[in-house]
């Protein structure tokens, strides 16, 4: 009997950017699979977790990858900045991406190629014996060969350092996806808030550019606003929303209402229901 050759799981976003289409991701703030769960039901693309202003552990994680894996989801892990093992960890998991913050310099984008590209693009450390290696179900190429191509890395810039060397940035080989940072950025241009300001606006426009006259994909931050906009300027990447977001929203909503009305009558047809449940009891 010949058993079939196992093969990683592809990425549900590299599938549809690679077809034109634009994904979608939403952010966990929560440590919760279940959250990750919920958004992968709701029919987001991925769910991006983080470990960088997030005291997340790795077991947390892997749970949210799971999660995410059992409704057809991808996961991007945004990894706090430190060794190769920090990078790795999280595509081992089967994270189909990782998510590096405050790319600085062209160096500092080689070095993360180094660590999360196999060869010939990279030097990624090899251990095919985990969850995205089918615990040793892939063959050793295969391995090698279908990581480069089904994960991918997303370097964030959200600092002025690296405008000088953004096109080399991009273009670099083993670069899949740039995430313009605008939170960030806007407090690195001593503007802070400010997401009208000119260099700002600027840059957005010009990482989209730059990302399609090299064959990568850009991506950002959005909303239900602004998304077509974003689009036609040529980012294919969409992370809309917030798990924190959408309980605040809902909990502040739920307490507006009640504050909205008339705090008496609602006291009033409490006493009335209470009074007729105290005659209930003493009823013969």
């Amino acid at each position: 009997m010949t058993l079939p050759v196992s093969r990683m799981r592809p990425s549900r976003v590299l599938g549809k950017l690679r077809a034109g289409q634009v994904a979608y991701a939403t952010k966990l703030n929560l440590a919760d699979a279940r959250a990750a769960e919920i958004a992968a039901m709701s029919g987001f693309d991925c769910v991006w977790t983080d470990m960088e202003h997030v005291a997340n552990d790795w077991s947390a994680v892997e749970k949210q990858i799971l999660a995410a894996k059992a409704h057809g989801a991808d996961t991007i892990v945004r990894v706090s900045r430190g060794g190769y093992s920090d990078y790795i960890r999280p595509l081992e998991m089967d994270a189909a991406g990782i998510m590096v913050p405050h790319i600085m310099s062209l160096d500092d984008a080689k070095a993360v190629v180094r660590s999360t590209k196999f060869h010939p693009l990279g030097l990624r450390p090899v251990d095919g014996g985990n969850a995205d290696g089918g615990y040793c179900a892939v063959e050793f190429a295969d391995y090698l060969e279908q990581a480069n191509r089904e994960r991918f890395n997303i370097l964030q810039i959200e600092d002025v350092e690296p405008l000088g060397e953004l096109e080399d940035i991009i273009a670099l080989p083993g670069v899949d996806i740039v995430f313009f940072g605008p939170g960030d950025f806007s407090q690195s241009i001593g503007a802070p808030g400010q997401m009208d300001h000119p260099l700002l606006v600027e840059t957005r426009r010009r990482i989209a550019e730059l990302a399609i006259k090299h064959d990568k994909f850009a991506g950002t931050v959005g909303s239900t606003a602004n998304c077509a906009e974003l689009v036609a300027m040529g980012y294919r990447f969409i992370s809309i929303g917030a798990d924190v977001v959408a309980l605040t929203q809902y909990f502040r909503g739920i307490i507006g209402e009640l504050n909205s009305r008339d705090p008496g009558r609602i006291a009033s047809v409490y006493a009335g229901t209470e009074a007729a449940d105290d005659k209930e009891e003493v009823a013969p």
